[in-house]
């Protein structure tokens, strides 16, 4: 048995994405919104935060400085897209901002959607911080831009029930509206190709069979829409990576046909056929990419550093087994099924303990 030496951040992700051998399992708790806490007087609104793309980017900065994590991935929320096309977006003070008004009331109103002006609004904050990113921490780990997928991007601005239901009565005008969708993410694409960003994390959020089944989903994002998007994002210069923290994912699709470099994805326990991290790995999955996952986001609010620290080890302990019998280097990265809550509740300190058990739970032998 033998190790390999101590990596940096990002020497250790580009390894695992390359299914080479690592020191450790890379990490990434999926700290956005939260680090705008060590910004400012640490009480910045959310929205303060949201709507200043040096502020956006610099909670990145000093979130890397605090956690040491091996990515960097420029999530906001998801009710930029959907703000911008006009729905109405309800800003708590601390908390994550969402639709609390939708612009699509009838079949009519999908075809009168229209591609904002992407330089203007959140977009052009996310833009514009996006580079930021790239440019302050692109030495320092691997470094990824967030986007809505065309399908959540429309759920957002017509209400994720009513869409579901239009879908079976009248699918063309949701086609009409996904194509314009389509073309707003196929501009801002465009636009975060040239920030010096290395990759782009699409949110399919709805690639799952708690909402869509195969041929649904295929119908309405996956044989079109997204091939098209990810398409694009190779084009422009950056790397694919898929983000689904939806119970029971399409996994087929999102990874073995739409091929990213990294794939995160939750686990719920509760939920009969929801993937664990062993299986995920002994069904293949991790073949094809880095799989990320599958840590309880809320253990940030309600547990202990110790807490934290002894569910980072029994997942590290998970994966390490799974990867071995699967005969891989790498593979998997000790993540959040989903965001950090960006909450002034959650506990900074277990981020920090997550990290440090990965360090030293996660350790590789070969």
């Amino acid at each position: 048995m033998s190790s390999v030496k101590e990596m940096k951040p990002k020497e250790r992700a580009l390894a695992a994405l390359s299914g080479e051998k690592t020191d450790c399992l890379p990490t990434y708790p999926i700290a956005c919104g939260v680090c705008r806490r060590f910004i400012g007087d640490g009480h910045m609104k959310y929205s303060e935060w949201c709507n200043d793309p040096e502020k956006f980017a610099e909670a990145f900065l000093q979130g890397q400085k605090h956690f040491n994590m091996d990515f960097a991935i420029g999530l906001m929320d998801l009710s930029v897209m959907a703000g911008d096309l006009g729905a109405h977006v309800r800003m708590d003070e601390q908390n994550t901002p969402f639709v609390d008004g939708h612009i699509i009331h009838s079949m009519e109103d999908y075809e009168k959607l229209e591609v904002p002006d992407i330089t203007k609004g959140r977009t052009g904050v996310l833009i514009k911080g996006t580079e930021l990113i790239a440019k302050k921490l692109k030495d320092q780990v691997v470094t990824s831009a967030f986007v809505e997928g065309p399908l959540l991007a429309l759920s957002q601005t017509a209400g994720a029930e009513q869409l579901f239901m239009d879908m079976f009565s009248d699918p063309k005008p949701i086609h009409k509206a996904l194509e314009v969708t389509t073309e707003y993410d196929k501009q801002i694409v465009e636009a975060l190709g040239k920030t010096g960003i290395e990759a782009l994390c699409w949110d399919y959020l709805w690639g799952n069979y708690a909402c869509l089944g195969d041929q649904e989903y295929g119908e309405f994002e996956g044989d079109k829409y997204a091939p098209f998007l990810n398409e694009q994002t190779k084009k422009n210069g950056m790397a694919v990576a898929i983000h689904n923290c939806a119970d029971l994912p399409h996994l087929d699709t999102q990874i073995k046909k739409f091929k990213p470099s990294l794939y995160s994805m939750a686990y719920y326990p509760l939920i009969a056929g929801s993937p664990t991290a062993a299986e995920t790995i002994e069904k293949g999955y991790s073949d094809h990419c880095l799989v990320a996952g599958n840590l309880d986001p809320q253990i940030f609010m309600r547990d202990t550093p110790a807490q934290c620290e002894e569910a980072t080890k029994n997942l590290c302990q998970e994966v390490k087994t799974a990867l071995c019998k699967r005969g891989l280097n790498s593979g998997y990265c000790i993540a959040s099924g989903c965001e950090v809550p960006p909450s002034v509740n959650c506990r900074l300190e277990d981020i920090k303990a997550v990290v440090d058990a990965d360090r030293k739970y996660g350790r590789m032998e070969y």
